[in-house]
């Protein structure tokens, strides 16, 4: 069965992925893994803990590989907005540092 995922940091289709993906999966393109929150359904960053699913465990760096079981991959969790951002601070680091 196809589906829309993308990698949350990227925005690489992972539709050579099946689904459900397993915890090791990285991003083709970017390497990431991602059974991260930030590729979750659940995840939501206006909410104390980001997290929509009460019985799941804290999990405090968003982006960092897991092992929660409520883990579901969101269709939606590319955000190019955030990208260009996270893009300009790397940029003002490298020039900082120059």
């Amino acid at each position: 069965m196809s589906h829309n995922v993308a990698c949350y940091r990227c925005g690489t289709s992972l539709a050579s992925l099946s689904l459900p993906l397993s915890r090791q999966d990285e991003c083709p393109e970017c390497h990431n893994y991602l059974h991260v929150c930030k590729m979750c359904v659940y995840y939501d960053s206006g909410v104390p803990r980001q997290c929509l699913e009460d019985g799941a465990d804290d999990v405090r760096e968003k982006d960092r590989l897991n092992f929660c079981d409520w883990y579901k991959p969101s269709e939606s969790a590319f955000d190019a907005g955030q990208r260009n951002e996270e893009d300009d601070a790397h940029v003002a680091a490298e020039d900082l540092f120059k």
